[in-house]
């Protein structure tokens, strides 16, 4: 029987509030996915993205010939993968508790979605404890703040955060890079590659700005019908730093990732 924890039903539910404003913008984060790719060999191997939302890296590793499981707790997510991503197995489980044997997978991905456990490293133990001996587990996190603009929408989304999720309690910097590659011995990986990579968000106007900004992590759902107003005044606030000329945005973000074997 699949367990999964009060936090990441919780997590679940949010993120599976609009899911297909947020499938249409994490498509352009797929230049991670390739530079993963490019260090990786996945033709021909089985495939575990934790965390794999609308499976855009899922559709990636199959068209290069892998077999390809996703696990997330978003079903919501998880059926726009099944429509992207139709011969993927997938799965509604949680991070802490993986649903797989043992050394079931020869490569292990979590793309922004180790941090979302209770215990990062409990995660990143299951990722190791599924992953056959020697074989890579992805993990990747946010860059530096400075050089990541969507620090900007973080902010702004924040005093809309309900108690339920985060509240008062203070955030672990989980996301940051050289926070995960010190963790991921304890969790008995070791790290083998650490790499940046530069992606850009673009969107042709408020409209395709704000859904997708409103659908990330289910912050529409978390501010509410009475309070979405708001919500969106505030981001529009703190990204017009963002806005061009013509009325679109570019919103460049830095994405540090950890190669580890297991």
């Amino acid at each position: 029987m699949t367990t999964i924890s009060s936090s990441a039903t919780m997590w679940g539910s949010l993120w599976s509030h609009a899911p297909r404003d947020w499938a249409a913008g994490e498509v352009q984060q797929s230049p991670v996915y390739e530079e993963v790719l490019d260090r990786i060999h996945v033709s021909g191997r089985q495939v575990l993205d934790v965390g794999c939302g609308a499976g855009t890296f899922l559709r990636l590793c199959a068209d290069r010939g892998a077999e390809v499981t996703g696990l997330d707790a978003a079903a919501g997510m998880l059926e726009v993968a099944g429509e992207r991503v139709p011969e993927a197995e997938l799965v509604l489980g949680d991070l802490q508790a993986l649903p797989f044997r043992d050394r079931s997978f020869d490569v292990v991905t979590g793309f922004t979605s180790f941090f979302f456990a209770d215990d990062i490293v409990a995660a990143l133990a299951e990722a190791r404890r599924v992953a056959r001996a020697g074989s890579p587990v992805v993990a990747e996190v946010f860059g530096r703040p400075e050089h990541c603009a969507l620090e900007v929408v973080k902010a702004a989304v924040g005093p809309f955060r309900p108690d339920a999720a985060g509240g008062d309690e203070p955030e672990q910097p989980y996301w940051r890079p050289g926070v995960v590659e010190e963790l991921v011995p304890q969790a008995g990986l070791r790290v083998d590659v650490v790499f940046d990579t530069t992606t850009a968000f673009e969107f042709a106007d408020d409209a395709e700005l704000l859904a997708v900004m409103c659908s990330a992590g289910g912050a529409g759902a978390m501010a509410g019908p009475e309070r979405l107003g708001e919500l969106r005044a505030a981001l529009l606030e703190a990204l017009a730093r963002f806005r061009r000329p013509d009325g679109s945005y570019r919103l460049e973000n830095e994405w540090h990732t950890v190669i580890a074997r297991a």
